[in-house]
């Protein structure tokens, strides 16, 4: 029986006072799920170590992203041409942070019951991110597209490195400094085995 035709055998019962079917098919066939929610928690070096395993890819489009600190420095050298905004308002950031600025995913949403374990967590888009939302990914039909490769596409994080090792004035800004410092951390924990 589908979720509508439950729905609908519901609302008959209803129209028919019989409240306690109708509480029996929903509990029997479209029951309700308490899920506890786990407190959403990872550093910026655990970010970095999935944008780096996923080879700055987006798992849902198969697109490529780019490391959020060159994005910064973008912004911080051209506010005009490439504004940021704190809070990511559309008016006043360039849509390149929606499209292109990595972020971290639950692929089982917090809310329904997901963890923080790396496996259950993905790079995308903050457009994806932001879409997705606390749905399931056959709730809306998509795919989880493969790593990508962090040899062939680094998401421009080493260009990042450089332009700040030779220009460090930049690490003013607090959130390209911020990033700055797990940076080389992680990156060295990607040339380990143990990565």
């Amino acid at each position: 029986m589908s979720k509508v035709d439950i729905i609908s055998l519901v609302c008959e019962k209803l129209d028919n006072n019989c409240i306690a079917d109708a509480k029996k098919i929903i509990n029997k066939q479209y029951p309700f799920k308490k899920t506890t929610v786990n407190k959403r928690s990872y550093s910026k070096a655990e970010m970095l170590q999935i944008f780096v395993r996923d080879g700055f890819i987006d798992r849902y489009t198969g697109n490529k992203l780019i490391f959020p600190g060159t994005l910064r420095i973008l912004s911080e050298l051209m506010p005009q041409e490439f504004p940021y905004h704190l809070n990511w308002k559309m008016d006043a950031c360039h849509i390149a942070w929606w499209q292109l600025s990595p972020t971290i995913d639950h692929i089982l949403p917090i809310a329904r019951g997901g963890n923080n374990e790396p496996d259950n967590l993905v790079c995308t888009s903050m457009l994806k991110n932001k879409t997705k939302d606390n749905f399931l990914l056959d709730e809306l039909g998509w795919n989880l597209f493969p790593t990508g490769d962090f040899e062939k596409w680094d998401g421009l994080i080493n260009w990042f490195i450089k332009y700040v090792e030779n220009n460090r004035s930049i690490l003013n800004c607090n959130y390209i400094a911020n990033w700055y410092k797990p940076v080389k951390h992680v990156l060295n924990e990607k040339k380990a085995p143990v990565f």
